[in-house]
């Protein structure tokens, strides 16, 4: 059995090394359209910031490792253009010799995961404005960064440009952020994006909301940002406004293909052509709460469908569950996470809801250094089940979105998380944790 297998991070090394693991007789084939092979992309801004000593730390392992440990051809600069899907042909081209190449399969993955978008933007060319995905985009803003830079402005509020603030303000720049929405991380509520706009005023940050990006200006490099509000100097730019996925080149396959382009896929990894598979930034995830397909591209979900999709391909069949919308990010001295869904989403869906936000701390309240936390807690208004939840705070959120994130994989309802076992001791904890303090006080 041949396996090719499209790109050669995540979700494409996760599904090799199943089907290493569970087949025989294999032959297998991995195509990466760039030099490296399965890294963390998102250690990417602490290796500007230099809390990662080096982006060698972030690789998992090399090609040639892949290659002479596991017997996987292993190529990188290798940019698939085409699929047959009626042949079983990849076709594209050696970027390191610039010939043409093709690659028959029995079954093939698609894992080409997503690319930074960037508006095609007055002066987007000019020296000095960067997006960041890969180590090359790292390196290039570390070079750049050797400069006189003072000024920077990162255009979008997500979860890129909240971490790349954080590091420009440890490397001691002054930070803008631009973005056309109302608020930063627009995953959340308004009214705990709020406690985002404080610490951001708290680190210095200036925020430049519902303003919208026209272009920049300079000579040799980007001198000005220009917005229809304002002009601003800058010396550097960071583009972070969201991704694509990466499938232009399956148009007219017939596969399908669905949110932004990316490639829809069943509980097993299939798309609707026989024998081919997608899983990753590129593909679809199924939400346990919404009860359909979304679009979350995040790291968790690439390794568990690469893997999944490596199982089946081996005919070892195994589904993939869904993801239930967990995440969480470091800004500056506050962590923010969240999972399920917001209120602002039950109320797009026509969910009846009801949401209880409370203040709480991680510990003990009499326990010493007591760090404080905001928690909210969606449910539905009918049967009580949590729907979702929003923590803001300092130490102790992890813990609390995990064990929400669990209770909204099982369905459990606000009466039922009263009844969860969950650990106490004074420096960790309440005796009620602050995730049955809201569950009490659920109508």
């Amino acid at each position: 059995m041949k396996y090719v297998i499209i790109g050669g991070d995540a979700a494409g090394m996760s599904a090799a090394m199943q089907i290493v693991r569970n087949s025989n007789n294999h032959e297998i084939v991995t195509l990466e359209q760039g030099d490296i092979y399965s890294y963390g992309q998102c250690g990417l801004p602490y290796a500007i910031s230099d809390e990662v000593k080096s982006t060698d730390n972030l690789k998992a392992r090399t090609a040639e490792a892949f290659r002479e440990k596991y017997g996987i051809d292993a190529r990188t600069r290798h940019k698939v253009t085409r699929v047959d899907c009626e042949q079983k042909i990849v076709h594209g081209t050696n970027l390191k010799t610039g010939e043409s190449f093709q690659e028959n399969y029995d079954r093939l993955l698609v894992a080409t995961g997503a690319s930074p978008v960037c508006p095609p933007w007055e002066g987007v060319d000019l020296s000095g404005v960067f997006q960041l995905k890969t180590i090359p985009d790292a390196h290039r803003i570390m070079e750049y960064m050797n400069k006189d830079i003072r000024n920077v402005t990162i255009i979008g509020g997500g979860y890129i440009g909240l971490e790349m603030a954080e590091s420009f303000v440890q490397l001691g720049k002054k930070v803008r952020i631009i973005e056309r929405g109302s608020q930063l991380a627009k995953i959340f509520d308004e009214d705990m994006a709020s406690f985002i706009h404080d610490e951001a005023e708290k680190q210095g940050i200036t925020l430049n909301l519902e303003e919208n990006v026209e272009g920049f200006k300079g000579e040799d490099r980007v001198e000005k940002v220009v917005t229809d509000k304002g002009t601003y100097d800058t010396d550097l730019v960071l583009v972070a406004v969201g991704v694509a996925p990466n499938t232009s080149f399956l148009r007219g396959t017939g596969i399908y293909l669905t949110f932004k382009d990316a490639i829809q896929v069943n509980a097993y990894m299939e798309t609707n052509i026989k024998d081919i598979y997608a899983a990753g930034d590129c593909a679809t995830q199924y939400h346990r709460i919404k009860k359909k397909d979304d679009y979350i591209p995040l790291g968790t979900h690439a390794n568990k469908q690469g893997s999944i999709a490596g199982l089946n391909m081996a005919g070892r069949p195994k589904v993939f569950k869904g993801v239930v919308g967990s995440s969480i990010i470091k800004f500056c001295n506050l962590t923010l996470g969240r999972t399920g869904i917001s209120e602002a989403e039950a109320k797009q869906m026509n969910i009846p809801y009801q949401s209880i936000t409370i203040k709480a701390t991680d510990s003990a309240g009499y326990y010493p250094d007591p760090e404080k936390m905001t928690l909210k807690l969606t449910y539905h208004e009918e049967n009580f089940k949590v729907l979702g939840a929003q923590i803001i705070g300092g130490d102790g959120v992890d813990k609390r979105i995990d064990v929400l994130a669990t209770a909204l994989f099982h369905e459990m309802t606000t009466e039922e998380l009263l009844d969860l076992d969950l650990s106490y001791a004074p420096p960790y904890n309440g005796v009620w944790d602050p995730i049955q303090q809201a569950a009490r006080k659920a109508k």
